[in-house]
């Protein structure tokens, strides 16, 4: 999606068949969106526009019979918080959020709203919802991945770059995940003969200093686990890597289309347009205790020949064999 259909969109500006306009009614209703980035962030806006097509292919026209209010947070936690008591005052009929970052503020403000998350890798442990099959409360949505890509990450890294003996485990200290995936990391590592480095980041300073630190030891790998603070910083840490001789694997897509390496997960973008099926769902009564937490339907390996090169590998024909897709 380009930038001017992402705003076309996001303005209402497109045209709605008149049969859709009517089958939902004549009444305005209301979707808060919350989301951990900054407006001009190009792969937040594909996903948001993903949504939005969705509701589209419901017959949600924006301006006719819904709103849409968004706000752009960053990954800052205050602002985050800030935005979240701001959109849940608005009583919106359903909320979409990103990821734990945004969904436990959200759950802190109202335990009433419905809200519809993606990207979160463990929902139940996180106390968002009582069960995947049963959430029980007023959030639902789409899982990022299971525990089990964790131990796959480190397993990749290794295939691509086999004399990488020490990893730094770069994540988000907001995410409540973060300490079950080191753990099966570790299991993994032991089998492998990785030394591990757990590494906590929350901003552009801290990034640098800690990949500067670990970096001269040689040897070394990154593994990048999804979340606010670093997908906000994504552009930096596939820069940083590359700098350092540092091969990498990310969670997300959008790390390697920013110059990572590699990157193994689910499709971000597909979840926000199959959230948009919750949201619609929603809007029409059903309640999301009844809605069960979906896992991801697929999960895509992406590479960075470009990177392999600046990194001086050469892609082993097991995974470009693998690959979903190959960035030149």
């Amino acid at each position: 999606m380009t930038r001017r259909e992402f705003i076309t969109l996001l303005g209402g500006a497109a045209a709605w068949p008149l049969a859709a306009r009517a089958q939902q009614g004549d009444r305005m209703r209301r979707i808060g969106v919350l989301l951990p980035a900054t407006a001009d962030d190009a792969e937040f806006q594909a996903r948001v526009g993903a949504f939005l097509q969705g509701l589209q292919q419901s017959g949600w026209s924006i301006g006719r019979n819904v709103r849409i209010d968004t706000r752009w947070a960053t990954a800052n936690a205050a602002e985050i918080r800030r935005h979240a008591a701001e959109l849940t005052a608005l009583a919106p009929d359903v909320i979409l959020a990103h990821g734990a970052s945004t969904v436990g503020p959200l759950l802190q403000a109202t335990r009433v709203l419905p809200i519809v998350f993606t990207v979160i890798s463990d929902p139940v442990a996180g106390g968002f919802v009582d069960s995947l099959a049963r959430p029980g409360g007023n959030a639902t949505g789409f899982m990022a991945s299971e525990y089990g890509i964790a131990a796959k990450w480190l397993e990749l890294l290794k295939e691509m770059a086999p004399n990488v003996t020490r990893v730094a485990i770069l994540r988000d200290p907001a995410i409540p995940t973060g300490p079950a995936q080191f753990g099966i990391i570790q299991v993994a590592a032991a089998s492998l003969r990785v030394e591990l480095t757990p590494v906590s980041v929350r901003d552009a300073p801290e990034i640098e200093r800690a990949v500067a630190a670990f970096a001269p030891a040689g040897n070394g790998g990154l593994i990048v686990i999804g979340g606010a603070a670093t997908s906000i910083h994504r552009n930096l840490i596939a820069a940083l890597a590359v700098r350092h001789k540092l091969p990498a694997i990310y969670a997300e897509r959008s790390y390697t289309a920013a110059g990572g390496l590699i990157s193994y997960g689910s499709d971000y973008v597909d979840q926000y347009r199959r959230a948009a099926g919750y949201v619609d769902r929603i809007l029409k009564g059903e309640k999301p205790a009844d809605l069960p937490v979906q896992a991801p339907v697929k999960l895509d390996l992406t590479i960075n020949l470009s990177t392999a090169k600046a990194l001086g590998l050469d892609v082993p024909q097991s995974i470009l064999a693998r690959a979903d897709e190959v960035i030149e």
